[in-house]
């Protein structure tokens, strides 16, 4: 079952975050990991910024958990993250349609560059990589992130917003 985050629900989609997170721990810049990967602090922080955490619950138990974000004129998928023992079981698939549906807007995702099973899966429901000068615009103009980590990322973009914006010659 797929539902709306509760305020009950923080801590676990804390530990699922940091949980999932280990998948990038050596894959990432180093001096990008940090341990806890993500604080409760910075959590809260993105929730009190407008990040909705939706999640994927099996019977009683939270296994992963995506953010959504409207911000302006898109909106963004924020903090994916599935617990390491029910990854591979569709669970991300689920809860990316299940957001995708919440919005008409046009979608953007960052992540880590590095990261290239994250960049397949966006790729594999339709999202591509956009050009390195709109990479940066955006992480600009949408994300609250350090310079290193809007140079040690990217950002994916679905259809609608390659449609509403660029010629399709800003694909990397």
């Amino acid at each position: 079952m797929i539902r709306r985050c509760e305020k009950g629900d923080l801590a676990r989609i804390w530990e699922i975050i940091n949980d999932g997170a280990q998948a990038y721990r050596g894959v990432i810049p180093a001096d990008q990991w940090t341990v806890p990967y993500m604080s409760r602090e910075g959590m809260e922080r993105e929730i009190e910024d407008g990040v909705v955490f939706w999640g994927f619950e099996d019977d009683g138990e939270l296994a992963g958990v995506m953010g959504i974000q409207k911000l302006q004129d898109v909106t963004l998928i924020r903090h994916a993250y599935v617990r390491s023992e029910w990854q591979k079981r569709g669970i991300g698939a689920q809860l990316l349609a299940h957001l995708r549906g919440l919005t008409e807007d046009p979608i953007l995702i960052g992540t880590w560059a590095d990261a290239v099973w994250a960049i397949r899966f966006y790729e594999k429901h339709g999202f591509r990589m956009v050009g390195l000068a709109e990479k940066d615009r955006l992480l600009k103009k949408y994300w609250k992130i350090s310079e290193r980590q809007r140079e040690t990322s990217v950002v994916l973009a679905d259809s609608k917003w390659w449609g509403a914006t660029v010629d399709s010659t800003e694909v990397r």
